[in-house]
């Protein structure tokens, strides 16, 4: 006799077993993640962006206020066993990369071409909205000397500048501002990161790497 449908439990690849209560369990394999770590852990694997703490707690099922140890908890386990992984503080939020000294390796091994090329030109035009936004394209070509609407132009292409409302001048002239994108691509987690002005070294090449000098765990 054939049951109902409804009485049918599902197949096991489809079953999740409950988190269990909160507390060591004394039969659990020191090398194992707790259950929360484990779903923290695999929140920041699977983000090809950083998350905010926010984020985080609702995927791990923790109050905003909890996430903040635990991050601190997964990091002092990467540590401890010299991983090639780390947590980011990152555009305001957390993502997990790989440590610098794995970066040359694995650029060899990406194959899409994520790194941001700029050109010396884009680069300096880059500098001025960093540290002088919102910014006007007549500020920025004042600063520079020659016209920046072309590098303007390029910078927005690649998700570093956006438009960031108008000033509220003759004319009304749109005024520039950098992205998310743009502190992911430079390793910062708020503008207040930016090195102060004084102290910035000159350009060594016209490439803008992804992150600081590392790769995210996703990539490939």
């Amino acid at each position: 006799m054939t049951g109902r449908p409804g009485n049918a439990r599902a197949p096991a690849v489809y079953r999740v077993a409950p988190l269990p209560p909160p507390g060591p369990d004394p039969d659990a394999d020191p090398g194992t993640r707790p259950p929360r770590l484990a779903l923290l852990e695999a929140a920041l694997v699977l983000a090809d962006e950083p998350l905010a703490a926010r984020q985080l707690a609702a995927a791990v099922g923790v109050a905003d206020g909890d996430i903040r140890p635990l991050i601190d908890q997964l990091q002092a386990l990467y540590e401890m066993d010299q991983t090639a992984f780390l947590i980011h503080e990152l555009a305001g939020g957390f993502q997990l990369l790989t440590r610098p000294v794995y970066h040359p390796w694995l650029t060899r091994l990406r194959r899409s071409g994520h790194d941001l090329r700029l050109t010396p030109a884009n680069l300096e035009t880059l500098a001025v909205v960093a540290y002088k936004q919102p910014v006007t394209r007549a500020d920025v070509e004042a600063v520079r000397g020659v016209a920046a609407t072309e590098a303007l132009r390029v910078l927005m292409e690649k998700g570093l500048v956006r438009p960031a409302g108008r000033q509220a001048s003759l004319g009304r002239p749109q005024l520039y501002a950098t992205t998310k994108t743009f502190l992911q691509a430079f390793g910062l987690n708020t503008l207040a990161d930016l090195p102060a002005a004084g102290v910035l070294p000159a350009p060594a090449a016209p490439s803008a790497p992804s992150g600081p000098g590392r790769v995210p765990a996703g990539a490939a």
